[in-house]
């Protein structure tokens, strides 16, 4: 099962779990909360998965790549996992599945806090558009993610500030009616 909680404030390794001490556990009901949605599949047989499958046509997830980051497999490693460390949000949902290994996927929870959300091997994440995020590898240094979108992939992230898009308002409005 996914484990998530609130960030320490370090700037030291990004790789690192960066817990609070003592521990702030976000729980999946919190997540949820955010708009960000998780669940566990059977990463072994993700080719032949009908759970996988009835979640790409409920979802409308009709384009699908898969990516794998490490040193030895990514062209442009260095400079590909400072960008994807740089806090951003899209125009679209976000749709992780993780085949392999592990990482963080960072999102920021209604007072602008931190949460890290530790992805590994089965779990997907859906991560609303409009919010903030960003992702790193952790300490294994190795993931292998399939990327789900509705439609053509759109990869442009938009850099913090990014509050004048409509999807940034969307989000921001749909936090609003959460708390109520």
């Amino acid at each position: 099962m996914v484990e998530a909680w609130y960030m320490d404030e370090s700037s030291e390794d990004q790789r690192a779990p960066h817990r609070l001490w003592p521990n702030r556990a976000v729980s999946l009901e919190q997540l949820r909360r955010l708009g960000v949605v998780y669940r566990k599949l059977d990463a072994d047989n993700y080719e032949t998965d009908p759970r996988l499958k009835e979640i790409r046509r409920a979802e409308n997830y009709s384009w699908m790549d898969i990516i794998t980051i490490h040193k030895d497999k990514l062209p442009n490693y260095e400079e590909k996992i400072k960008t994807f460390y740089e806090e951003h949000l899209h125009l679209d949902d976000e749709i992780r599945y993780i085949l392999d290994g592990s990482g963080y996927f960072d999102v920021r929870d209604k007072d602008d806090k931190w949460i890290r959300i530790s992805m590994e091997k089965g779990d997907m994440i859906t991560l609303p558009a409009g919010i903030y995020h960003r992702f790193t590898l952790d300490e294994n240094n190795y993931i292998k993610a399939m990327r789900l979108f509705v439609g053509e992939p759109v990869w442009t992230p938009y850099n913090r500030p990014a509050d004048d898009f409509p999807a940034r308002k969307a989000y921001m409005k749909f936090l609003a009616e959460e708390a109520q």
